[in-house]
Formats: structure tokens, C-alpha cells, sequence
């Protein structure tokens, strides 16, 4: 499926920040290549700024990859029980208490890009098994109703829009 063809009906206004942020682009195909695209351009960090904050009390960019991980697991999770017709509501969750409970600054970047890689392939496999029914089932979560190929354009955008912040406030 293309991002195009995503009818708005199946995200929120919140997720529509994150996924109309690209374009153009095929979930399956997409979210191959913004793993390899998000590592290419981590790797190319100089490594003084991975520990570097923009402002007091703001993330370091390790936590902010840690935060992508946390997300897209959360993410994901969400995929699969909708997928499997689970109707019951899924909670929000709370990103600065997730990242204030995590131990990324003492893990080195390797550590962080090796664990991103194995969550998105596992969720890439995830997404390659569901049926075309399964990807257009409509669940709720964070108290809004959203789709099971929303959410993997979610996580396309999600990684997308963190990227774009390493960009213009931390490089």
C-alpha cells in the first residue's frame, strides 16, 4: 500500500503529524529502507554529539534512539492485536517517563543501531504477514481509532520526524 492512498478516517490528528510528513512512499518497501537510511545517518554523527543536549532538560540523541525503539515496539504491539481483530482499547503511554527509565546513555551507539536493526526486521516480518484484511482492521489506541497499515506508516514517519530533529537542533 502507498501513503497516498491512506484514507485520513484511519488515524488520528496526532498520527496525521507524523504520517503525512511522507509521501509517496510503500509501507513494506519503506520500512527496509528507513532502517538502513536512519543507520547510514546515525553512523555519520560525529561522535561527540551522541551524549549532547540542545537545551537543558532536553534528550540526548541516545535517548532519542532508545525513544524510536521503545515507540516502534509499542508500536508494533499494537499492530498485532489489532491485527488479530482485538478489539480492546490500548492505552497511551508516557515517553518521558520511558526515556527517564532507560539506561541509554551508558550504552555505546553500536548497542543502540544493533537493537534498533533486530526490533525493525522483526517488525518488518510482522508486517509482511499480514493479509490485506488484517492491515485495514481498525482498532483504538491512545483513545483514537487507527489501522494496522496506519501504524506501520506511523513508524515509517515516527523515525522520520526524529531524524529531522537530529537534523536541525542537535548537527
Amino acid at each position: 500500500m502507498n501513503s497516498n492512498q491512506l484514507p485520513e478516517n484511519e488515524y488520528s490528528a496526532f498520527n496525521a503529524t507524523y504520517i503525512k510528513a511522507i509521501e509517496n512512499v510503500e509501507l513494506l518497501e519503506e520500512l527496509e529502507i528507513s532502517l538502513h537510511d536512519f543507520i547510514r545517518f546515525v553512523r555519520e554523527i560525529p561522535m561527540d554529539k551522541f551524549d549532547y543536549r540542545y537545551a537543558e532538560g532536553k534528550w540526548t540523541i541516545k535517548d532519542i534512539i532508545q525513544h524510536i525503539i521503545d515507540a516502534e515496539r509499542i508500536f508494533a504491539y499494537r499492530a498485532l492485536r489489532i491485527s488479530r481483530n482485538d478489539q480492546t482499547p490500548l492505552p497511551g503511554f508516557e515517553e518521558n517517563d520511558y526515556v527517564e527509565n532507560t539506561n541509554a546513555n551508558g550504552r555505546s551507539i553500536q548497542e543502540l543501531l544493533t537493537e534498533f536493526s533486530a526490533v525493525r526486521h522483526s517488525n518488518l516480518l510482522l508486517f509482511k504477514s499480514f493479509s490485506e484484511e488484517q492491515l485495514t482492521r481498525m482498532g483504538i489506541a491512545s483513545n483514537h481509532p487507527i489501522s494496522v497499515r496506519a501504524i506501520g506508516f506511523l513508524i515509517i514517519g515516527h523515525l522520520k520526524h526524529h531524524q529531522r530533529v537530529f537534523q536541525e537542533r542537535y548537527l
